[in-house]
């Protein structure tokens, strides 16, 4: 299966951790203290989410 492009919102929250949300998937939303775990974690819940949507229907 291959990923796609998606677009990614990426902010810094008050308490220094940033935040990302995929904008095509709902829910699709983690955060980390650096860029490089950030980018991990979002594409590991990206994946995630995208397995459940396909199963779903």
């Amino acid at each position: 299966m291959t990923m796609g492009k998606f677009n990614v919102i990426v902010e810094q929250g008050e308490d220094g951790y940033l935040l990302s949300e995929v904008v095509e998937l709902p829910g699709c939303h983690t955060q980390a203290k650096t860029y490089d775990e950030l980018l991990k974690k979002t594409k590991e819940v990206r994946k995630i989410l995208r397995i459940q949507v396909t199963r779903k229907y």
